[in-house]
């Protein structure tokens, strides 16, 4: 499958690593109250509190919101057989897989600038490591 394709039933993740609870909201189809009682119903879902109080919810979060979002809406679950299916799947080793399968990650796409800038960058670590090898009595010798 390549990033292009949704698997069925799936959610398109944008590629970022923090989300808010607006963002999360959009993007499962529920409203905000909804992802706070969930969070209060399955330990899962752990989102860090940024400076200011609000919640930053991972990627995983997300993925763990949209697979109780399938289970509860799609598959007819209650709250608690959910739950009881969720830990079934980590006792299986399988909810990694089965998250996924309801979620993809959106790639950025490979542009001729994206591609030029990654190669400056590379060539600047290089720099930058040469010059951390580099005794520092050799910048100071007059």
């Amino acid at each position: 499958m390549t990033t292009n394709e949704l698997p069925p039933g799936g959610t398109l993740i944008p590629d970022k690593l923090f989300f808010r609870i607006g963002d999360v909201a959009r993007l499962a189809g529920v409203k905000p109250y909804v992802l706070r009682f969930w969070e209060s119903e399955f330990p899962l879902i752990s989102p860090d509190k940024s400076g200011s109080g609000h919640r930053v919810y991972r990627r995983t979060d997300v993925e763990t919101i949209l697979l109780i979002k399938h289970l509860l809406y799609q598959e007819r679950y209650s709250i608690e057989g959910a739950r009881k299916r969720i830990n079934e799947l980590r006792r299986g080793g399988e909810l990694k897989a089965f998250k996924q399968e309801k979620a993809i990650v959106a790639a950025a796409p490979e542009t001729p600038e994206k591609k030029e800038r990654l190669g400056e960058l590379r060539g600047l670590t290089r720099e930058l490591r040469s010059l951390a090898r580099t005794p520092l009595s050799q910048f100071f010798s007059s």
